[in-house]
């Protein structure tokens, strides 16, 4: 299953690219691709949202178990093998800790490129538009100020994120 996560956002940006680059080539139109493209980012999104969500849901669950008489038995074999219990509990700690790193850095990262490339063809609009008419500066930097604001969001869900993540010293304990 650990696989599967790690395949499934790389196969969904080359699927993308194909789509776009396909796109463009039979209709010619570079709006065609870019709409094809923003349409597989939005599906990637939604799956890995969802996919979070659910995976967060499933850990929240705390009910304890009704057992019986022939479980409690059980419990107490089980519980002599406590060794292999607190191994898979550490090891799936090891796993949100690894995922939840991970995906702090992709939405730094990548909302950082993005205020970039937005930062930078609103910049020189901006200056060039000022230039013209002075009194159009307000105007202006507010185009610039939204591109910036794309990278402080991907900060902010970052920092959500890392808030979800099980601390470094709980998987030592755990250890």
């Amino acid at each position: 299953m650990n696989v599967l996560l790690y395949i499934t956002p790389v196969i969904a940006a080359a699927a993308a690219a194909y789509l776009a680059i396909r796109t463009f080539r039979r209709s010619g139109s570079g709006a065609k691709a870019m709409k094809v493209n923003f349409a597989a980012l939005a599906l990637v999104f939604a799956v890995c949202v969802f996919g979070t969500m659910s995976v967060f849901a499933a850990a929240d669950k705390d009910e304890a178990p009704v057992t019986t008489a022939a479980q409690t038995d059980e419990a107490e074999d089980v519980a002599a093998n406590s060794d292999s219990d607190t191994a898979a509990a550490a090891s799936g700690a090891a796993t949100a800790l690894g995922m939840g790193l991970i995906a702090a850095a992709l939405s730094t990262s990548l909302s950082g490129i993005g205020g970039g490339i937005a930062v930078a063809s609103a910049a020189p609009a901006a200056i060039g538009a000022t230039s013209e008419d002075p009194k159009a500066f307000g105007k202006a930097i507010i185009f610039v100020a939204l591109g910036e604001s794309i990278a402080l969001y991907g900060l902010v869900i970052s920092i959500m994120i890392l808030s979800k993540v099980p601390s470094i010293t709980d998987l030592l304990l755990a250890l």
